[in-house]
């Protein structure tokens, strides 16, 4: 293996991305991106997941949505040049094929080229966005599946990886893999777990300085674009003292200014916990996931307001989320087809002050696992595979968790509490709890299928605030919240979203009659209708329930004037235009509410 020159110029680094063709003197013109200062102080904690998102449309997004709505960082998908693996005859590639290296090219993948991959982290951190790249670094491709080459035309072999930037300077051969060549078998033997081969991955010999070199010309050359930070795949598979070398070696990222944020997918136990990767940045906390989601699907989170140091990671060591493109597949306890649930667990996460949260945005796999993005299919002349589709939020194809109105609202708040303490004011039974951030926050959650009248005391200055978790106002006066909050719902009052308008904190707020919103996708020439025990909604004949309307710059809502009485039971229809029904599954509503989410069955 040729070790490239390192640190040299910065054109160097540009030029081992694969993005830049030019004599290295052109490098002298390339200024890295700058944030605005404006956006840059806007933006909270909170990132989002954009899962196989192609670059053109990650850009967007920060301008369109997480910019202005005060998300701070996006995590896309593995930017490097991947193998292409074709399923079933006439079947979309895997999405897991991302996450086998043919080279550290930026060149070419399903989601974009080079120039796009950097007009994205440009684009995004002119809106105080920062990129996180899901940076896999422990190895390289598994055996041969297929005829071609990489996504960017690179020819390769098991352990043979020939051009690592695309410029003659460097290249993986058998010997800078191992030292061990086996799968791993053993998962209580930590040599083996660090050193063996991930589910038969061609594990890189992190231990030798030669191969961390061209990892950290990797990680570097992404800095110098402008990407913020790492999420580092599968870091319990590099020993400690290789992941030290590498993080030691990262530059600052310009614009942005400081070291990288970095961290690190541990699934921690007793063999390498997760404080091992600590000193190196922050880890994945997978217990305090599997309580958070099994809390909610339970509808046992009363408790949640105290959190213990999961894993032994405090919540400043710990990087938190209520599912992530593993868990939704294969520990599916708690993933948007659970509907408004899911989004209040969400809400929840980004009200609690522990940990930095990851929303996560999907596409519908449609119970696929491995089923590869939306596609556009082959595209002439490009070796990538099926080509990702442009995002389109407003179909069903792409979830688009984020966009909820539930978990969009509590990203201003968590932004307006932030370094605040969590005191709690009320707890009704286990599926329902209130607390302040400090003075700054109230927020109260129902985990229940009935409304909840709601009386509490609360830190928030005097005043008529709207929710940020949804529709309507509520009052505070005398030092209490008085207040419905709808089943499956939320309440969240913060300092700067007073009330300018429509401020009685009643008629229209949340669990109260009303206006209700429904976020329902249905087919051409369907509608939507509420329909109930009532007979204002129906009596349960679908034919006679409430309609509700939308238009195109409105769906997937649909809306409503519905009056709901406390103890009525109801359920969302979608009516066909020959009268066919099509019930939502669960169990009925019960009470008033102002806005529910149908999760896909």
């Amino acid at each position: 293996m040729r070790t490239p020159r390192l640190g040299a110029l910065a054109a160097a680094v540009l030029l081992g991305t694969g993005l830049l063709t030019a004599p290295a003197t052109a490098a002298a013109d390339a200024a890295p991106p700058s944030p605005t200062p404006a956006a840059a102080q806007e933006a909270g904690d909170t990132i989002v997941h954009l899962f196989q998102w192609n670059w053109d449309s990650v850009a967007a997004e920060c301008v369109d949505f997480l910019g202005p709505r005060g998300y701070g960082g996006v995590q896309v998908s593995p930017p490097q040049e991947h193998v292409v693996v074709p399923t079933a005859e006439g079947g979309n590639h895997p999405w897991w094929q991302d996450y086998q290296p043919v080279s550290y090219r930026i060149d070419n993948t399903r989601r974009g080229t080079a120039e796009e991959f950097r007009n994205m982290v440009e684009t995004c951190a002119d809106q105080g966005v920062r990129i996180y790249v899901d940076a896999v670094i422990n190895h390289m491709t598994g055996p041969r599946e297929n005829e071609g080459p990489g996504s960017a035309g690179t020819d390769w072999e098991l352990y043979e990886y020939p051009d690592l930037f695309g410029d003659g300077e460097a290249s993986y051969t058998y010997e800078d893999f191992g030292p061990c060549y086996e799968t791993i078998e053993n998962w209580q033997d930590k040599e083996e777990v660090q050193n063996c081969q991930l589910l038969g991955l061609a594990d890189l010999n992190t231990g030798d300085p030669e191969v961390r070199a061209q990892i950290v010309r990797y990680l570097n050359g992404l800095v110098a674009l402008g990407v913020g930070g790492f999420r580092v795949d599968a870091s319990k598979h590099v020993p400690e003292d290789d992941m030290g070398a590498i993080i030691g070696a990262l530059d600052e990222v310009p614009g942005f200014g400081g070291a990288p944020r970095v961290y690190h997918e541990v699934y921690g136990d007793q063999t390498i916990p997760y404080t091992a990767y600590t000193p190196y940045g922050q880890v994945t906390n997978f217990d305090h996931q599997r309580n958070l989601a099994s809390s909610f699907a339970d509808g046992n989170i009363a408790d949640l307001t105290s959190m213990p140091d999961f894993g032994g990671l405090t919540g400043d060591e710990s990087v938190v989320f209520v599912d992530n493109h593993d868990t939704q597949r294969y520990e599916p306890t708690l993933t948007y087809l659970d509907g408004d649930r899911y989004h209040l667990a969400t809400a929840f996460m980004l009200a609690h002050p522990y940990g930095t949260p990851v929303v996560m945005s999907s596409y519908d796999f449609r119970g696929n696992v491995s089923e590869g993005p939306p596609s556009v299919g082959e595209v002439d002349g490009n070796p990538a595979g099926w080509i990702t589709a442009d995002s389109d939020c407003s179909g069903s194809d792409w979830v688009c968790e984020h966009r909820n109105e539930t978990v969009a609202g509590m990203v201003s708040f968590r932004n307006a509490v932030e370094g605040t303490d969590l005191t709690e004011r009320l707890r009704d039974g286990s599926a329902r709890v209130a607390f302040d951030r400090g003075e700054t926050g109230f927020a109260a959650f129902n985990a229940s299928g009935q409304a909840w009248s709601l009386s509490a005391p609360t830190s928030l200055p005097d005043g008529a605030y709207d929710n940020a978790a949804g529709p309507g106002t509520a009052t505070v006066a005398d030092g209490r919240v008085t207040a419905a909050v709808p089943a499956e719902g939320a309440l969240a009052l913060h300092v700067g979203g007073e009330c300018e308008e429509g401020c009685d904190g009643g008629g229209e707020g949340p669990g109260e009659p009303g206006t209700l919103t429904a976020t329902v996708e249905t087919r051409p020439g369907q509608e939507v209708h509420v329909v109930g025990s009532t007979p204002e909604l129906g009596s349960w004949e679908p034919a006679n329930g409430v309609r509700l309307s939308t238009d195109a710059d409105t769906y997937p809502e649909w809306r409503g004037n519905v009056d709901i009485a406390p103890d009525a039971e109801w359920k969302l229809v979608r009516v066909d235009t020959d009268g066919t029904a099509d019930w939502e599954p669960g169990d009925n509503r019960v009470g008033p509410a102002a806005a529910v989410t149908w999760g896909r069955g």
